[in-house]
């Protein structure tokens, strides 16, 4: 039996595909027509044949458990989300401009603090933010840029617009899954590839060599980019030696890499040292340099920030720019938007509360059953409470994390997060709440995807999209309707 769209029900919340039962959204229309041609075991056969390319392609990403680290095929769903290139162009216009706003703000913070005299930002915000680094203080990066790549999370509600949930500043990942989504699809689904509707996003990986290379201190042709991993036990490591070999980089470790009594970086070859003129750094800024942070740290390079402040090699992303990556700022980025650009805020926030704050906190702990409740600066869907899922007893929890350091936590309402049509158990068609992460390079230029990482909630009715939640993951369409 093939697909029926009158039998699909995405339960009342918005769908990215199907307007109503049987009736596809324009971007979607030949996609639905698609499927629904296929017979129940052309559509196994197809879905089969995507397990296997992602075993062949070595797709993988690592869980971290009590029993030990575990590689896991990446999650993918069959089934593309799909987005009308009139609406991206106006959502990636809001990206770009969210990212322009939070470079000036970090720039500012490490030299004048305008922002901060001005009234705009509380001081103590600053003060007593786990990422702001003084060691940066008075440092200006190539182009007055600190954060080079951004991964935005963004969510669609009931009205069908994009909302920001957070920015993600300091090592954003998932980029390559976006790429090998989209060489997956290909392999799996050839005939609808055939026309020019589906936005290419193969250039991503020049487009990061470009704005790298924009950074080097050396007026030379071909500069050294270096793409610093911790190591293959790190989650990411997958994506770290795809994007390195990609762009025709060389993938290091802490150890492959010198700092002389010059303030000038190498990298160890067998032919000898080799001069690197920019890292595209894939570990935190404790773990950068022992001299500086964390003096243990077997991941980074003795002497580098020495380096970095002499001007005599370009790190990516700066050291201190996680400052911004902090969810109590993010509530500040509409005023920032207005501060340092003087433009109305293209893209909305998630209406959030601010528990250091008196009124908001008394809000939060009155509706931690309706809220989801997050630390300001965990990722990967760690530490937070989704309250309406939650159990009396992690509703008190959070009350007394609340109440014992209120700086470090943000709450918003549950979302009536979009859907998309996901392929579940025996090949049952279901909707799977998602959400999407495009990625924003900035050096000279702004560029941002053509779409981004659709990562999606495979368990019924759950919010929590991340991978090391049991999330997955689909290919992100971005449909010209208008196209001849």
């Amino acid at each position: 039996m093939s697909i029926d769209w009158k039998q699909y029900d995405s339960g009342g919340f918005f769908d990215e595909l199907i307007s109503s039962p049987g009736n596809a959204r324009a971007p979607a229309r030949k996609l639905a027509n698609y499927l629904a041609s296929l017979d129940e075991e052309e559509l196994e056969k197809r879905r089969l044949m995507a397990e296997a390319t992602i075993q062949e392609m070595g797709v993988s990403f690592t869980v971290y458990t009590e029993e030990g680290n575990i590689d896991r095929a990446w999650p993918f769903d069959l089934i593309p989300r799909t987005i009308s290139r009139k609406q991206w162009d106006k959502t990636a216009a809001g990206l770009k401009q969210r990212l322009r706003a939070l470079n000036m703000f970090i720039n500012d913070l490490y030299h004048d603090q305008n922002v901060i005299n001005d009234g705009i930002i509380p001081r103590h915000l600053i003060e007593n933010s786990v990422n702001f680094r003084p060691e940066c203080v008075g440092v200006t990066p190539p182009h007055g840029v600190w954060a080079h790549i951004c991964g935005t999370d963004l969510v669609r509600d009931g009205d069908g617009e994009f909302y920001v949930l957070e920015d993600n500043l300091r090592v954003p990942s998932g980029v390559s899954y976006m790429l090998e989504n989209r060489a997956i699809t290909k392999r799996v689904l050839p005939e609808l590839f055939e026309n020019d509707n589906i936005m290419p996003i193969d250039d991503y990986p020049a487009k990061l060599f470009d704005t790298l290379a924009a950074l080097s201190p050396r007026q030379v042709k071909q500069p050294e980019i270096v793409v610093l991993t911790p190591g293959i036990f790190n989650s990411a490591y997958f994506e770290h030696a795809f994007l390195a070999q990609q762009m025709g980089a060389e993938l290091v470790e802490g150890s492959d890499l010198v700092v002389n009594e010059d303030d000038l970086v190498f990298m160890r070859t067998i032919d000898g040292l080799t001069r690197v003129d920019v890292i595209y750094r894939r570990i935190d800024d404790l773990f950068l340099d022992p001299e500086v942070f964390d003096k243990d740290s077997v991941l980074g390079v003795p002497g580098l920030m020495r380096a970095w402040k002499a001007g005599n090699v370009a790190l990516a992303n700066a050291p201190g720019a996680g400052v911004a990556d902090d969810k109590v700022i993010y509530a500040y980025v509409p005023q920032l938007i207005k501060y340092y650009l003087d433009e109305e805020p293209l893209l909305r926030n998630v209406k959030t509360f601010l528990c250091e704050n008196d009124e908001d906190r008394a809000y939060v702990l009155e509706n931690l059953d309706k809220l989801v409740v997050k630390p300001a600066n965990e990722s990967g869907g760690y530490g937070m409470l989704v309250g309406p899922h939650s159990t009396k007893k992690d509703q008190a929890k959070f009350a007394e994390l609340i109440k014992s350091n209120p700086r470090n936590y943000i709450a918003q309402p549950t979302l009536a997060l979009s859907t998309a049509p996901t392929l579940v158990d025996n090949n049952k068609l279901e909707p799977r709440h998602l959400d999407l992460r495009p990625f924003i390079l900035q050096g000279k230029d702004v560029y941002v995807t053509t779409g981004g990482l659709t990562r999606v909630a495979m368990k019924k009715g759950s919010l929590v999209v991340n991978s090391s939640q049991g999330g997955g993951s689909k290919d992100t369409w971005i449909v010209d309707t208008e196209a001849k």
